[in-house]
């Protein structure tokens, strides 16, 4: 299998869902949830068809909607809607569960959530720094090992996986909060995980195929390692489907993110950090 062959279609590959992603962001921007803006969140859920713009109307006649963004919420179920607005006090909220439950009487309160604006700054920087960090320590951590190209093509592979991810939730609309934000850190620590496994293949290669053009015996190593990144692979991303339709609606996002960030991380660590190693290699001997 001549995998690292047939680099430059990997590269273009992740280029294009990349580039569509960025152009999603750039247009709609990112859905960042009360837990970055601040603000206040409620969700419901009902038995019967309830549309957005229902649930609006009840709002307008308590004076609310003009603050409010509404939207169907697939975490409630079928039938759900969550509605996000400023920051209300306590008495407002319960002004708008009782006159949701007046007019939908199947209506049920799945989770109110208040956070400041001065939080939602703090968890941004916050969220941003433990990125930063987990980025350093695991280059350090690769330059020691290994050398600091595998270190810096490791990197390279890990934010294609996040920028995929952040796309993709670009792309549909999703909201960001901070478990995406904790799936995005437990992704960089599957993907470099994964992708360490291959490096150390290809390293052992280097000693033992040392005649051996470098093309070849980093292609030899991700050849050996595919079963064991697609086994593992397929047996966490069924897990995590598993956990995202029966776990309830507080992990979905939490769990599509990680699903898609994993998704990406195989690939990354197949089809995109080995090839750069080698695209690397090649100028460099030039």
């Amino acid at each position: 299998m001549d995998i690292l062959g047939k680099r430059k279609i990997w590269y273009t590959i992740s280029i294009i869902v990349i580039v569509i992603g960025l152009l999603f962001l750039l247009i709609n921007g990112l859905n960042l949830g009360i837990d970055f803006n601040g603000g206040t969140l409620i969700e419901f859920s009902f038995s019967e068809n309830v549309t957005a713009e229902q649930v609006r109307d009840v709002l307008e006649r308590i004076e609310i909607a003009a603050d409010s963004k509404i939207q169907q919420a697939e975490s409630a179920g079928e039938h759900g809607v969550i509605i996000r607005t400023k920051t209300l006090e306590s008495e407002e909220i319960v002004a708008i569960d009782n006159a949701i439950k007046d007019k939908f009487k199947s209506a049920e309160m799945l989770r109110s959530e208040m956070v400041g604006p001065t939080i939602g700054r703090e968890l941004r920087i916050n969220a941003l720094l433990a990125i930063i960090a987990a980025s350093i320590a695991i280059v350090a951590y690769i330059s020691f090992r290994f050398e600091f190209r595998f270190a810096a093509v490791s990197i390279i592979a890990l934010m294609h996986d996040v920028l995929i991810t952040i796309g993709i939730f670009a792309i549909l609309g999703r909201e960001i909060n901070t478990p995406f934000v904790a799936a995005i850190l437990t992704i960089i620590g599957y993907s470099i995980n994964d992708t360490i496994v291959i490096f150390d293949r290809i390293r052992e290669n280097m000693k033992l195929m040392h005649k051996v053009p470098f093309i070849k015996q980093a292609n030899t190593a991700v050849v050996d390692t595919l079963p064991r990144s697609i086994n593992t692979s397929i047996t966490t991303l069924i897990t995590i489907l598993a956990i995202y339709f029966f776990g309830g609606a507080s992990i979905q996002t939490f769990m599509l993110a990680l699903f898609i960030g994993m998704f990406a991380g195989t690939y990354s660590s197949i089809f995109v950090a080995s090839p750069l190693l080698v695209t690397w290699q090649e100028k460099i001997s030039r």
